[in-house]
């Protein structure tokens, strides 16, 4: 991987420079409107969202595994897209299917578990009269957005995947055990009804069932997946590199982000507009 990595640094390099056009990045208190929060319901599944901004959709999935939840745009992502893209798009975010901190809840769905939670997000897409939007996700947001690309191609018109999640070689077992230590404690203790052999067995399903590259989709599907991604790499054990990289070398409209692009800091706001000159590429091709 070191011929390529190098290969890849320079085209990202590039990438980034080609697509810096100028524009402020954002400030936490940027005075703009505040964040209209709300719920959405359907059956026994109630999901909490939050939206700022207006224009053209953008489905914002936040990190932390299972415990994917809003704090997390604010208290542990590189950046917070919520602020950053509300003054050009309408952001819309959610909290994760029974994540510990979030508000949202919902059965365990041991047989479909990343249906279940794609179900969600579709769903409230739906409950907003949405139709076609595009995708922005952090960490377990990779996974996920693939499965949304898989089920939903014709909805999406651009993805970025930042920092995401997929099969590590150097800790096989990492999301199971990360998830059954920090996600399935506190659900157990707020719903009785849940007992640990269903946690084991919903983790098992997720992570160990097909325990490779993505979690969601084949590499053939990736192949042929005609969908515009951006993908920003990381590289640690829950973000591995490896896995990244092979999505933008399969992907056959893909682009890559400088790597690294969270550190040093002051690299952020590089990747802030890359992301949004992709953005705004794709968004004049559907709405054209």
């Amino acid at each position: 991987m070191d011929s390529t990595r190098r290969t890849f640094l320079a085209t990202g390099a590039a990438a980034v420079a080609a697509a810096t056009a100028p524009h402020a990045f954002a400030q936490q208190n940027s005075g703009q409107k505040e964040i209209n929060m709300s719920f959405y319901e359907k059956g026994n599944v109630r999901i909490h969202y939050e939206e700022a901004g207006s224009g053209f959709p953008l489905l914002i999935i936040p990190g932390g595994n299972l415990n994917s939840n809003i704090a997390f745009l604010s208290s542990n992502a590189p950046f917070n897209p919520m602020n950053e893209f509300r003054d050009e798009y309408r952001c819309i975010t959610m909290d994760l299917r029974n994540a510990d901190g979030g508000q949202s809840s919902g059965p365990l769905e041991i047989d479909r578990p990343w249906d279940a939670y794609t179900d969600d997000q579709l769903g409230l897409m739906d409950h907003l009269g949405i139709d076609k939007f595009m995708v922005l996700g952090f960490c377990i947001g990779g996974p996920f957005i693939w499965n949304l690309l898989e089920k939903a191609p014709d909805r999406i018109g651009a993805a970025v995947l930042a920092q995401p999640s997929g099969f590590s070689t150097e800790e096989p077992d990492f999301y199971y055990q990360a998830n059954a230590t920090r996600w399935a404690p506190a659900l157990l203790s707020d719903r009785p009804n849940i007992t640990t052999d269903l946690t084991n067995a919903f983790l098992s399903e997720m992570f160990r069932s097909n325990p490779d590259f993505v979690f969601t989709v084949t590499r053939d599907f990736v192949r042929t997946c005609q969908t515009p991604v951006l993908v920003l790499p990381d590289d640690v054990p829950a973000h591995p590199y490896d896995v990244a990289m092979e999505t933008v070398l399969l992907a056959p409209n893909s682009e890559v982000s400088l790597f690294p692009w969270k550190q040093p800091t002051n690299r952020i706001p590089l990747a802030v507009r890359q992301i949004r000159s992709f953005l705004r590429a794709h968004q004049s091709q559907m709405t054209a």
